[in-house]
């Protein structure tokens, strides 16, 4: 609880660690081991750290390393679809094909 000195808010717990605090840098990016389960292909295991521009990698920077297109694959992270522009959230993360026909 909060005090109030002279109209000012007092913290009576300076030395509590808040949980910004805890989170690491925004200019450094989390290190990541993925493993992509390409069904029907393999599995493939990639680092996180080398991929996309900005804070953090997507879904769709996963899908560049191993030159799939995000048109022609469905990402899910436990079995539920992902949107591709996303950050990767998932050490585990499967990859369908699409088949078209007519």
């Amino acid at each position: 609880m909060a005090r109030f000195e002279f109209g000012v808010a007092t913290n009576p717990h300076p030395r509590r660690v808040t949980s910004d605090a805890l989170k690491p840098p925004a200019t450094q990016r989390p290190h990541m081991q993925v493993s992509v389960d390409v069904k029907g292909e393999g599995r493939h295991e990639v680092d996180t750290t080398a991929l996309g521009d900005g804070d953090s990698a997507t879904y769709a920077d996963l899908l560049a390393t191993l030159e799939l297109s995000p048109q022609e694959v469905s990402v899910l992270v436990d079995g539920r679809p992902v949107p591709e522009d996303q950050p990767v959230a998932s050490d585990e993360v499967t990859v369908l094909r699409l088949i078209k026909g007519g």
